[in-house]
């Protein structure tokens, strides 16, 4: 079937390109410049448009036989085109020729010609000429010509006609299409739903559905929203019937647990844990079994963060999670029990069961974990595994050759003493608890670890608990989307996919995410937006409602207040993620009835003048561990006077910490008696009340001083002095073996004989 360009359309008909493009969009084609090109039953239709204007100017024209066909598909060609600018010279040929006295006789022909030829184009009135009759002739042959001719209004009346005949055979045809398909389809929509999906939805062009739209009076593009009702009632136009899904939390959908079939799952790598007291050698020992140096770039010898590390033994892998024994970091060997499969619980043997050893043996029966104990620095004169054994009993840890069921292991990190039997237990340990996943699903697992990397954005640390995770899925980290752009391992190889038990640094998140979150891999970079953006909005919503003060610069030092206890604000910026909720579960520990230690900000990173701002709005110090201001943050800080701590051990930071908060502790006060005073005589003043004259039998009295009044030993009256006179003038002080007069604030029932007693209170250093 042979197709015709819209320019050689616009051509045949005598009509711009421009005017051709407009009437074809008004009949729903979609086109995009002149060069573009319509099919046959396209081409017919818009030609049926114009042809009943071509033939019926002809036949008009015809029968008038004032010009010849030629110039009548001229004009034909022409009437579609602007023309009052050529009123003016129209209208100057006109008066020439009315303006001759006598017309010529012999050309009366031309003379009728022009004028009819001019009024033609004009389709203006013609002016009146003084009673000529010939004029008068033109005048009733232009009754004629006036028919042929159309103003614009009733040419556009017209074509809105045509247009909509031209849409009510659409409809037509719209009607046959859904006769000849009577059974609807039924689909299914969310509350709102845009244009462009609808339209794909019941199967139609985004641009036909607007079009629909703008006929029921709706201005609306291709992105705009629809409610349910709206959406229903073009899809039934369309033979389609919508129902309204259930709604479903978006975020119960990416993270319901699937039950799983025991045929999909295979056989794991086991996740190991290290923990144990600080300095007991859980790093040393690690080290020795992946035979590689991590102690020496801690800071003071103690691990600062969480590392996850993958080992071959027998050829099969086993991932360590080394954990720190510093108690300040409870919250991070809570998490790595949490995610683990057994734990290595570290004893020195030379310094026994410690509290940071206690605690890890709780963390790890909370979270259900098989404990292997490993009695560490066998290679000490002064090393006594009996001793830890014993200790152990009373935590219901009981070992393998003392009658129990808990395997401890001698080893030594420093002579590999006892290293290749820890393994076989750990293997031993694996095998026996059947540990299986799906591998073959969508991944999910936990944030080990997270920082802010200067060259490559937000990096975390994550282990995959089941599924495969691959290069270019999209994920959610808690309050962090994206999608991952690169993959490494713990010896830093570039990888495309990592499956359970298997820990991997990862790029491509929005922002740090927070150590401890699980991650999830969505069905789409959309629905991990929405699935982000949803618990950014709970977690405000949290923040709210755990928060009902809010900080603000009009009450900025005076009412940052939490009932009638004082608050110590702090910003705390450290390295990674995982020491920010150390040091952040240090401080917070630190409140006391009196004082209530609260953290309004913590993140990864250098310090920033956006955190001096912070701070300097909220009253609050900042500490930073192990990172260092910015040169701009500096200068900001010193001008705002926001004190900014450094620290690398978080000792430091507690107890400079614990001093700050002495100060602001409610002093104690202690009473400190000034002087004793007889009344011996009472005066009546106006205006004044009750003056007792009083002799200072010891000590002195000062003006201002607390006073209580004894009347046989018994205290009536406690409160302040309000005047101290001396011969009618006030005195600041009166010294024993004087007389003065003595006025007590809102208290008259004076007599005489009453003890004075003067007192202040004196603030005791804590």
């Amino acid at each position: 079937m042979s197709k015709t360009r819209i320019y050689e359309l616009a051509k045949e008909l005598g009509v711009s390109n421009k005017d051709l493009m407009g009437k074809l969009q008004g009949m729903g084609v979609e086109v995009s410049s002149h060069m573009g090109v319509l099919d046959a039953n396209i081409v017919e239709k818009v030609k049926g448009l114009y042809r009943p204007k071509v033939e019926a100017v002809e036949k008009e024209i015809v029968k008038k036989g004032n010009v010849d066909s030629k110039n009548t598909q001229a004009k034909h060609e022409k009437s579609d085109k602007p023309f009052h600018k050529k009123d003016e010279s129209k209208k100057e040929v006109i008066k020439k020729e009315e303006n001759k006295n006598e017309p010529n006789k012999k050309e009366p022909n031309k003379n009728e010609a022009v004028k009819t030829n001019v009024e033609k184009k004009s389709g203006a009135p013609k002016p009146k000429s003084g009673g000529n009759k010939k004029d008068d002739k033109n005048k009733k042959g232009n009754k004629k010509d006036q028919k042929v001719r159309e103003n614009p209004m009733e040419r556009r009346r017209r074509e809105r006609e045509e247009e909509a005949a031209l849409m009510a055979e659409l409809e037509a045809l719209e009607a046959a299409e859904r006769a000849a398909n009577p059974n609807p389809v039924m689909k299914t929509i969310p509350e709102t739903i845009t244009v462009k999906d609808l339209a794909e939805v019941i199967g139609k062009k985004g641009s036909d559905l607007v079009m629909n739209l703008m006929k029921k009076g709706k201005m609306l593009t291709i992105n705009a929203l629809l409610d349910f009702d709206t959406a229903a009632t073009i899809a039934q136009e369309y033979n389609v019937i919508l129902e309204k899904e259930e709604e479903k939390d978006i975020m119960e959908t990416v993270f319901a647990e699937e039950v799983e079939d025991d045929s999909v799952l295979e056989e794991r790598p086991p996740v190991v844990v290290v923990m144990g007291h600080v300095d007991h050698g859980k790093t040393s020992l690690l080290d020795a079994i992946r035979h590689s140096s991590v102690t020496k770039g801690e800071a003071g010898g103690i691990t600062q963060h969480i590392g996850a590390y993958t080992v071959q033994i027998g050829g099969k892998p086993i991932t360590f999670l080394d954990t720190p024994g510093h108690e300040a970091f409870t919250a991070m060997r809570m998490r790595g029990a949490q995610i683990t499969d057994i734990a290595i619980l570290v004893v020195a043997a030379d310094d026994g069961v410690m509290p940071q050893t206690v605690e890890a043996i709780n963390h790890a029966k909370a979270a259900g974990v098989e404990i292997i104990v490993a009695i560490n620095k066998m290679d000490k004169p002064s090393a006594n595994p009996d001793r830890v054994k014993q200790e152990l009993t009373e935590f219901q840890l009981l070992a393998e050759d003392w009658g129990g069921e808990t395997i401890c292991v001698p080893v030594s990190a420093i002579s590999q003493e006892g290293i290749d039997t820890l393994l076989e237990m750990i293997t031993l340990v694996a095998e026996m608890k059947e540990l299986r996943a799906n591998p073959n699903k969508n991944a999910r697992g936990v944030i080990i670890e997270a920082q802010l990397d200067k060259g490559r954005g937000p990096v975390a640390t994550v282990l995959v608990q089941s599924g495969t995770l691959q290069v270019g899925d999209p994920i959610v980290a808690g309050s962090a989307y994206g999608k991952i752009r690169a993959m490494t391992d713990d010896k830093g190889r570039r990888v495309k996919k990592a499956g359970p038990s298997t820990p991997v640094e990862i790029l491509g998140l929005s922002e740090v995410p927070t150590a401890g979150d699980g991650f999830y891999v969505a069905e789409s970079d959309k629905q991990a937006r929405q699935v982000a953006e949803s618990i950014i909005a709970r977690n405000r919503e949290n923040l709210i409602k755990d928060t009902p003060q809010k900080v603000s610069l009009d009450d900025l030092f005076s009412q940052i207040q939490s009932g009638n206890m004082k608050e110590l604000n702090i910003v705390v910026k450290a390295d990674v993620q995982g020491s920010v909720e150390a040091v952040r579960q240090s401080l917070e520990r630190l409140t006391n009835e009196e004082v209530r230690v609260r953290i309004i900000h913590g993140g990864v990173g250098a310090i920033t003048e956006s955190d001096v701002m912070l701070a300097s709005a909220s009253n609050a110090i900042i500490i930073g561990f192990n990172v260092r201001p910015e040169p701009a943050a500096k200068a900001f800080a010193d001008e705002e006077k926001v004190d900014v701590r450094l620290y690398r051990v978080i000792y430091n930071a507690i107890e400079d910490v614990t001093a700050a908060m002495k100060g602001m502790l409610d002093p104690v006060f202690e009473e400190k008696v000034l002087g004793h005073a007889e009344i011996r005589q009472l005066f009546k003043a106006s205006g004044v009340g009750t003056i007792a004259g009083s002799y200072v039998k010891d000590g002195k009295f000062v003006r201002n001083c607390q006073v209580r009044i004894l009347r046989d030993n018994i205290v009536i009256f406690e409160g302040d002095l309000e005047s101290l006179k001396r011969f009618k003038d006030d005195v600041k002080e009166v010294a024993a073996g004087y007389e003065c007069g003595l006025v007590f604030k809102k208290f008259n029932d004076l007599k005489e004989g009453d003890w004075v007693e003067a007192f202040t209170m004196v603030e005791v250093p804590r």
